[in-house]
């Protein structure tokens, strides 16, 4: 894919996700992120688009690199925890929100 068209295909996915339509979303960032496996946005928007898709265990997945590529990302730490609580994963999940309460997310 070309640059024109892993951008065209991420406002896509934009706009799916926009109209209640995460999973879709998700098959269309699941190409833009295998082109582009650092991109931090393109990361942030999958992992959003599983977690609403409730595909739980993608979505802690890409929220795990995502914080490894960017450890002091709050909003990323704080999306990890939120999915490791709907897991039942309290524990997991404290830990990671203490850290994101540490950065400063909301």
């Amino acid at each position: 894919m070309t640059q024109f068209d892993l951008h065209a295909e991420f406002q896509r996915a934009e706009f799916s996700l926009a109209m209640s339509k995460p999973a879709e979303a998700a098959r269309i960032l699941e190409r833009v992120v295998a082109a582009e496996p650092s991109n931090r946005a393109g990361l942030e928007l999958l992992a959003r688009a599983y977690f609403g898709a409730a595909q739980l265990g993608p979505a802690e997945d890409v929220l795990t690199r995502l914080v490894a590529l960017a450890p002091s990302d709050a909003w990323a730490r704080r999306a990890l925890a939120r999915t490791l609580d709907r897991q039942s994963r309290a524990d997991d999940a404290a830990v990671q929100h203490r850290i994101a309460d540490a950065l400063g997310a909301a």
